[in-house]
């Protein structure tokens, strides 16, 4: 699912990059007919197709964001970007027999011309077909074709790769030059076809309203001053902060270099393993004669699962944990206390204990596939940093990742996708796939596969949280019912062709879901659905026991799609003639997930699920226990959903876009990879500043998605008739916790994954580990907040500021070397940077990281103080062993 959900409309949700198209896109079982047409004109030979394909050089311009006349009006509120393809041909390209399928988030408002005509298929899938205008394109000229789409395109990687070259009876091609590159310093992927985005007004504003600033190198430079000129001390520094740690006087160090040598007591040996082995890996291996170390179970019903203490001394390290993920915490806390190629630590002294029981990081390795050895490397660094929940997403409409047994046909179909408009062996390439079902963002995880992810996830103490996505967001699964369905009616095994089935052959509804499928929504009408989810989960849960780690938890997802079923025949019958409450289509969503909530509950599962598709929901029919995760834009009033489900008794975990979405950018910058819908800008500090369990006061230091102020009303709100529309959270109730959230529309690279993930996790980890001083606390009266109220005062701001400048030197000189040892592709910043009387001076986010500068025509240099400089000037960061850099800025040359 995603919450992405954010185009309904923009009332309800937004713009994923880009809105609604309210009109009906033909299903890709309609692509055929079109093309067989063009053949009667004109057909070619493979031998041609492969050559065009190969030649071909397509461009895409965006021209403007800002909305103009030629927007359709009836479209996403009439807001649309222009942009061009510019077909340029280096052999000649015939007048017919050829069409071009392409991937488009936005989709398409109208086009300019009559030579080609560009149209909406499903999803994201466009395509475009010359006419019988187009006459070809002789080798050496170009066409080009202007055309509109919903909202706003902002950053390059909004455009989808391996645009594909097809013609009836051939096997299609990808276009080369529509092919991803990686960039070999950054190791990131780069979209060679996409010209850069270079103008403030028309690139990168969305609106006159957006207020959002284009950051400079001298803009990094002046933003990194704060932290200050000298590096910290930051020996003492654990991450995440212990709730209560004190350095005993006088002070000593503990040298570790001897190794360690274990005594387990009553902890067995494998429940901190991997936590051993994390300390090996930064120099620090077991050794017979090595510092003692003792180990120690003691219960303590007082204290949060997972809590512990340590103390170490010239006489060695005793680490006591309340359970086994106590007494691995311990060891973790060890090892963050250590500086790579230092072993040594400071005498010392912790007792700790979690915020939040919930702190979890989503993966969605349904869009882009990521295989089992990426989630068990990814949960080595979640354990390092006590993060505790692995939200694995793994079913979606553009793919199903996980094998069931007796359901071939969901990774035999769903799993890859191809070319094959009949969608019978594979599903068609959204989110640019291309044709190559090998392709890495194609797979599944086999059930062994998935086994060994549990038990590496149970020896790292962390759950994982297996979600399956459902009403909604279910195309994959409901294409691999139907080609089981066709199959055994083949077979007339009419019985068994339907026991599975998740549509409505008769239904001619006309929907689009907030991503543009108009057929990715299970019906919640007929059995035969509710067999398919009893199956499925019924098996999940016996790989769960068999791995060790039983199912207690399973996130439905549960959004649902507004218009669906309208006209479905099996749905008009329900409605007719049931005995389940259900009096209009419109409730058809709750039924599904209350029924689908208590299904599950009756197998001891706990259910989980969005907050959207919760909402409707009546909690009297529901389980006593259920996961509200709550993915609301804080300006847009999320905190009232918030209220709403934790004054109900729900376990609320904080899924907040603004914030913990890191498919969002970093920075603002169209260079920089991601989408934005929420948050142009979603640093590592933003994340350090979060409050999770106060939504509401972030209005007075934070700015709307556009770089606008805005403000909160958390007091009781009631309509003309008396009836209470919102109120705060009741007195003592709060939060669960707080997760992290890894969309992958347009994540198809591991080190895109960990370049978004790293190092906001680290932050994440550190707000939902530990409560600092500086945060405010809920006020259950009720208040309002906007930048002119001073709930956030100066002087918690100055501790708030205070404490990310240990933060940040912490990453730089420690964190930052230990994920370069784990070989992750962390992000690293862009250099902050200015010329002054002509010196440079340089200085970056994360004190202690590398930092290289060039003038023109010369090599790269090691920046270590203000120098002089004579001409404008590059600037980038670098990891120590400079194997990998930072996006490239440019500096001014100030004389």
């Amino acid at each position: 699912m995603m919450k992405k959900n954010v185009f309904a409309a923009l009332a309800t949700a937004v713009f994923m990059l880009l809105g609604c198209d309210k009109s009906q896109a033909p299903s890709t079982q309609d692509v055929q007919p079109s093309e067989t047409k063009m053949q009667q004109a004109h057909s070619l030979t493979q031998q041609q197709l492969d050559n065009i394909a190969a030649s071909l050089q397509v461009t895409f311009v965006l021209v403007t964001n800002q909305a103009g006349d030629k927007c359709d009006k009836n479209k996403t509120d009439g807001l649309c970007f222009e942009a061009q393809f510019q077909l340029t041909a280096n052999e000649d390209l015939p007048a017919a027999g050829w069409s071009i399928y392409y991937s488009q988030i936005a989709p398409l408002h109208n086009f300019d011309g009559e030579l080609f005509n560009l149209e909406h298929l499903n999803g994201d899938l466009h395509r475009l077909t010359p006419t019988e205008k187009f006459t070809g394109i002789n080798k050496g000229e170009s066409e080009t074709i202007t055309f509109r789409a919903s909202f706003w395109t902002l950053a390059e990687s909004d455009i989808m790769p391996n645009m594909i070259l097809s013609s009836p009876d051939l096997a299609p091609k990808v276009i080369e030059s529509t092919k991803t590159g990686i960039d070999s310093e950054t190791k990131m992927e780069v979209l060679k076809h996409v010209k850069s985005y270079s103008d403030y007004q028309h690139h990168f504003q969305r609106t006159p309203s957006d207020k959002t600033q284009w950051l400079t190198a001298e803009d990094f430079y002046q933003r990194n001053k704060v932290l200050g000129e000298k590096l910290l001390d930051v020996s003492k520094v654990i991450i995440p902060t212990p709730k209560n740690i004190v350095f005993p006087e006088p002070s000593g160090v503990l040298e570790l270099s001897p190794g360690l040598t274990v005594d387990y007591g009553n902890v067995p040996s494998e429940s901190v393993a991997a936590a051993l082995h994390r300390l090996t890996l930064l120099g620090v291996e077991q050794a017979t004669k090595g510092v003692k170390v003792k180990l120690s179970i003691v219960p303590d019903q007082k204290k949060m699962i997972g809590s512990y203490t340590l103390t170490a001394l010239n006489t060695g390290i005793r680490i006591t944990g309340v359970d086994e993920a106590g007494v691995f915490n311990g060891l973790q806390s060890l090892a963050s206390l250590l500086t790579v190629n230092e072993p040594r630590i400071p005498y010392v002294s912790i007792q700790d204990e979690p915020l939040f029981e919930f702190r979890g990081l989503l993966v969605d390795v349904a869009r882009n596939f990521r295989d089992k050895n990426f989630i068990i490397k990814l949960m080595d660094q979640m354990a390092a940093y006590k993060l505790n929940k692995l939200h694995l997403h793994m079913g979606e409409d553009e793919g199903w990742r996980l094998e069931i047994p007796g359901l071939p046909e969901l990774t035999e179909v769903s799993s890859k996708r191809c070319f094959d408009v009949t969608e019978q062996k594979c599903l068609m390439p959204q989110l640019g796939a291309g044709v190559d079902e090998n392709n890495k963002n194609n797979g599944f995880y086999s059930v062994d596969d998935y086994t060994e992810i549990l038990k590496a996830a149970t020896a790292r103490h962390i759950q994982v949280l297996p979600s399956l996505d459902m009403p909604g967001h279910s195309r994959a699964a409901i294409k691999a019912m139907t080609a089981r369905y066709n199959k055994y009616m083949q077979l007339e095994d009419k019985a068994k062709a339907e026991q599975y089935l998740l549509h409505d052959p008769n239904d001619i509804t006309k929907y689009s879901s907030v991503q543009f499928y108009n057929d990715n929504t299970i019906n919640a009408c007929q059995e035969s659905s509710y067999a398919f989810v009893e199956k499925v989960m019924t098996e999940v849960k016996k790989i769960h026991q068999a791995a060790g780690q039983p199912l207690t938890r399973y996130h439905i997802g549960a959004d649902e799609t507004a218009g669906a079923w309208l006209e479905s025949p099996v749905c008009k019958a329900f409605i007719a003639n049931n005995d389940k409450g259900v009096t209009d289509m419109k409730q058809l969503g709750a039924y599904f997930v209350e029924r689908v909530a208590n299904m599950i509950s009756d197998m001891g599962i706990e259910p989980a699920a969005w907050s959207d598709g919760l909402e409707h929901t009546n909690k009297e029919n529901m389980p006593a226990v259920v996961q509200a995760n709550s993915w609301g834009h804080i300006p847009w009033g999320a905190h009232h959903v918030v209220n709403k489900f934790v004054n109900q008794n729900w376990q609320v975990v904080m899924s907040t876009p603004d914030v913990t979405y890191f498919d969002f950018p970093y920075e603002a910058d169209p260079k920089e990879h991601g989408y934005y819908w929420a948050s142009r800008h979603t640093n590592t500090e933003k994340v350090f500043q979060f409050m999770p369990q106060n939504l509401p006061v972030h209005a007075e230091f934070w700015l709307d998605r556009q770089d606008n102020t805005f403000s909160i009303d958390d007091t009781l709100q009631k309509d003309e008739q008396g009836n209470v529309i919102n109120r705060p959270m009741k007195k003592g109730r709060n939060v669960l916790g707080i997760q992290g959230q890894l969309w992958s529309e347009n994540v198809r690279t591991d080190n895109v994954a960990e370049y978004k993930i790293f190092p906001r996790l680290i932050a994440l980890a550190e707000r939902a580990w530990y409560e600092p001083e500086w945060v405010v606390p809920y006020n259950y009266q009720g208040a309002k907040y906007s930048p002119s109220t001073n709930a956030f005062t100066a002087e918690k701001e100055t501790l708030r500021n205070e404490k990310w400048r240990v933060f940040a030197n912490a990453l730089g000189q420690k964190e930052l070397p230990k994920l370069d040892l784990a070989r992750v592709t962390y992000r690293l910043p862009t250099a902050g940077a200015q010329i002054k009387q002509g010196k440079l001076y340089a200085n970056s986010a994360f004190p202690g990281l590398t930092i290289e500068y060039k003038e023109k025509n010369k090599n790269w240099i090691t920046y270590q103080r203000p120098i002089a400089v004579s001409s404008d000037v590059a600037i980038r960061t670098s990891t120590q062993e400079g194997d990998r850099k930072s996006r490239i800025t440019k500096v001014r040359f100030q004389p």
